[in-house]
């Protein structure tokens, strides 16, 4: 019985109550591709005289918007930047120290490593601020939006004084 249930189902027949129907009303039959469906798809809405999907030229930028589009985009750089000094100190022989005095005896200029620095700091802080602001819409607080551009403005200022900070701190080098 099992069996015959089994190859039923996978020919697309559904056996259930009619209650539990509504969740196999649009199933694609398994005969079918996905390129018999997109051009299904895109037969019916020529046929009915549908518009395309707007494009991204047509929207009128806003601040969260930006800031989503950051928040992936720091999100990738920075899991991109730690994977690949990860990688190069599993690779790379020799040892951190050595490195380390290696970029020392460059004698890089004050405004190379304000750069480095900016290059670290302004991703790390910003991805930080933005990802408490999204632990906060999390809870379900801050959704309104005088709050939506509060909490975003609220992060680029912290943003940028975390990264001056950052870049003005001399430290032990």
């Amino acid at each position: 019985m099992a069996l015959f249930l089994r190859s039923l189902t996978r020919q697309g027949t559904c056996l259930s109550r009619s209650q539990f129907g509504v969740l196999y009303r649009h199933a694609v039959p398994m005969g079918t591709t996905a390129k018999e469906e997109m051009n299904k798809f895109w037969a019916k809405n020529n046929k009915l005289n549908r518009p395309m999907s707007p494009h991204v030229t047509v929207y009128k930028w806003s601040v969260p918007m930006m800031m989503s589009i950051s928040h992936r985009g720091t999100g990738l750089g920075l899991s991109a930047g730690v994977s690949a000094f990860a990688l190069l100190a599993l690779v790379l022989p020799g040892s951190y120290p050595y490195y380390l005095d290696l970029i020392h005896s460059q004698s890089f200029g004050p405004a190379l490593i304000g750069l480095a620095k900016f290059g670290i700091a302004f991703p790390l802080s910003y991805h930080t601020f933005n990802g408490i602001r999204h632990l906060c819409w999390d809870s379900g607080k801050g959704f309104k939006i005088p709050e939506v551009y509060g909490s975003g403005y609220t992060v680029i200022v912290l943003t940028v004084l975390t990264t001056i900070a950052a870049v003005a701190y001399k430290g032990a080098a």
